[in-house]
């Protein structure tokens, strides 16, 4: 008899998530954005899954670092990445394995639109997928593709570098076809494998903007649209898509090669996940509460009629409005699991101390650019040291997830 998967047993389940994005490029005025080592967590990596498991949390999303595990094409090392799985085994912390979170290897010249993108993301997750089988069952091809799409193709932030709308569709639309490939090559290998979809929850407010609000609505859910073949003739962004350079051929081969997640992963943040457009093309994030929660996961249950997962979510700020968070929105969880919206997993995202996105343009210390929305706390002592400290959300949430877990 097959085992249910944890996903489809009725339980909420708890994890953990630590922030793994990778954007290894340097250029004039850019500097290397790695999260693990900013914080430290390629050489304290055992003492942050000591208290991943410590905190309660059954579940970790964590990512693989891709531009050191295949530091040139076809060669892999495996030493580090073979101790953090079998920690993380010996701990009883499942993995739900970020794949992708953001960069790509430096040998990739043009980043997610090199034309052998698709095929070497795919063989990468093979190589992953198939060392771990067994161990490592739960997949994230690739972390939020819009929020991807927007800093890599439509501002320019990330490598490719592209700008606007032309930009942001080139680079969704090679996302989305290497997520296809990545889960069609796990599945080769390991047909155990389940896959979780990461999407960013993005909520709009005011009635107008430098895009249509209409086309915004929408292209949040674009990604996950192609890559289960939804994108047909009379799908609403069809014209958008002709409009932007995107050819019938290669909407074609998502119809012919879809695939679609046992999970889909909503990541939403009450702060900054809404946002309210301003004069011109600026706009600036708002509050939405658990109100903004409520909706998105509605949206996502009624579109897709797949369980659902809170992939991330957390709040700035000092350790007691993070803990009131953290009640807020478990039990908006829980009246949606009541209203019989199937919601598998609830995570803290970061669980660790984050440094700002925006560190990769300045030149100052990496300490001016943390941000504390995690139930650990990073403090630098006098020897560089980054010590990990349990904050009250730490507590709050051990105190929940720990007899969710027995």
């Amino acid at each position: 008899m097959t085992e249910r998967h944890w996903s489809a047993d009725g339980k909420l389940h708890f994890g953990v998530g630590i922030e793994d994005t990778f954007v290894p490029q340097e250029i004039p005025g850019y500097r290397s954005l790695d999260e693990y080592e900013l914080t430290q967590h390629y050489d304290r990596w055992q003492e942050d899954l000591a208290l991943a498991a410590e905190s309660g949390a059954e579940l970790i999303r964590w990512g693989v670092p891709w531009y050191r595990l295949e530091p040139r094409p076809g060669e892999f090392d495996w030493t580090w990445l073979d101790q953090v799985v079998e920690e993380m085994q010996r701990l009883g912390l499942r993995c739900i394995v970020d794949l992708v979170h953001y960069g790509t290897p430096l040998w990739l010249e043009d980043s997610f639109l090199d034309p052998s993108y698709p095929e070497r993301v795919a063989s990468y997750a093979r190589a992953v997928a198939e060392r771990y089988a067994g161990i490592w069952d739960d997949f994230t091809p690739l972390n939020e593709p819009v929020i991807n799409a927007v800093w890599a193709g439509e501002i320019g932030m990330w490598p490719p570098a592209l700008h606007g709308q032309d930009g942001f569709l080139k680079v969704a639309v090679a996302l989305a076809r290497g997520i296809v490939r990545t889960q069609q090559s796990i599945a080769e290998v390991n047909p155990a494998a389940r896959f979780v979809h990461v999407d960013a929850a993005f909520l709009w407010d005011g009635e107008s903007g430098p895009i249509p609000l209409e086309v915004l609505r929408e292209r949040r859910f674009l990604p996950l649209d192609l890559i289960m073949g939804r994108v047909d003739e009379k799908h609403p962004l069809r014209g958008y898509l002709a409009a932007h350079g995107v050819h019938a051929a290669e909407l074609a081969w998502f119809l012919a090669n879809p695939v679609v997640p046992d999970l889909i992963g909503v990541n939403y943040y009450p702060a900054f996940s809404t946002q309210r457009f301003l004069a011109g093309e600026t706009y600036e994030p708002v509050e939405a509460g658990v109100d903004g929660l409520r909706l998105v996961l509605g949206e996502y249950w009624d579109r897709y009629g797949i369980p659902l997962a809170v992939t991330e979510t957390s709040r700035a700020g000092e350790p007691e409005l993070r803990a009131e968070w953290l009640l807020e929105s478990l039990d908006a969880v829980d009246a949606l699991r009541a209203e019989g919206i199937p919601i598998a997993a609830y995570t803290w995202f970061p669980f660790l101390t984050i440094v700002d996105w925006l560190y990769r343009t300045g030149s100052t210390p990496a300490d001016e650019w943390f941000v504390h929305m995690g139930l650990v706390d990073l403090v630098r002592d006098s020897s560089g040291v980054l010590r990990r400290h349990r904050t009250g959300a730490f507590t709050a949430f051990q105190a929940i997830a720990r007899p969710a877990a027995g």
